[in-house]
């Protein structure tokens, strides 16, 4: 479990987090969703010690990440997986060296042991068939799902996402948001994403933290969402022509009395 307390974070004097109170749950796929400049890739940066909060807490299971030393945050680094937005996959490494790499880095297995764990990964993920190919021949959901391979590779304790469906179609991005929560469940990982895919949202959001303009405005689960009274969460939600049907549709059926026929047989 990871938990936020009381975090701020500043950039010269503009306050970009303010007093963020949050819990990410072990075992579960927790988003973190807001428009653009909200702050919510601010947090996740806090999170993980790319920036450093001005005041507040980042607990790691009870341990203090923010007043950790340098060498206590490295070997916490190593608990974590990362997939970043564009995949950031070396282009002149295949695809199995390529998630051999954090292997190499920080593991102590011999050769055989490190191609296995690799090749395990890559099965995991249905992509041990392509470990001689290199990320030029691959397409994006591909390109991601080798990104995944490569964060589980030293059964990371946590899992950060920044925006893994970025440039990817709705049928693709389905096919990743069903890996990662399925890799989550399977491991017991405390899984962060950031994201503001709504189709994310509903299917796989089981603990969902909405920023608005750095503060925390709401969290809950997605079988919560479509019912929020916050009208700045509404508003985000509905943003989109279709959710705004979805939300006329829920009023309709709320607004209907209880004796009233409906449709369904």
């Amino acid at each position: 479990m990871i938990e936020v307390k009381h975090l701020y974070k500043k950039f010269e004097d503009k306050d970009v987090l303010i007093d963020i109170n949050a819990i990410f749950e072990n075992g579960k796929t927790n988003l973190i969703i807001g428009q653009s400049g909200s702050g919510k890739t601010v947090l996740m940066k806090n999170l993980v010690g790319l920036l450093e909060p001005t005041s507040g807490e980042v607990l790691y299971d009870g341990r203090n990440f923010v007043a950790m030393s340098k060498s206590e945050k490295v070997q916490l680094r190593r608990e974590m997986g990362m997939i970043f937005q564009s995949a950031a996959l070396f282009d002149s490494l295949s695809v199995l060296e390529n998630v051999m790499f954090p292997l190499d880095m920080f593991s102590t297995m011999n050769y055989r042991e490190r191609v296995k764990r690799a090749q395990t990964c890559l099965d995991r993920v249905n992509l041990i068939e392509a470990q001689e190919k290199y990320p030029g021949e691959l397409s994006g959901g591909m390109q991601k799902r080798v990104a995944i391979a490569r964060a589980i590779a030293l059964n990371p304790q946590y899992l950060f996402c920044d925006e893994p469906n970025s440039g990817l179609d709705p049928k693709t991005s389905l096919v990743i948001d069903d890996l990662l929560h399925s890799i989550t469940q399977e491991f017991g990982i405390t899984t962060i994403i950031n994201t503001h895919d709504m189709n994310s949202v509903m299917g796989i959001g089981e603990n969902i933290i909405f920023i608005f303009e750095g503060h925390k405005e709401w969290q809950g689960v997605s079988s919560e969402i479509m019912d929020t009274k916050n009208k700045r969460l509404s508003d985000f939600i509905f943003a989109s022509d279709l959710l705004k049907e979805m939300r006329t549709v829920v009023n309709e059926q709320h607004n209907m009395p209880n004796n009233q026929p409906t449709d369904k047989p």
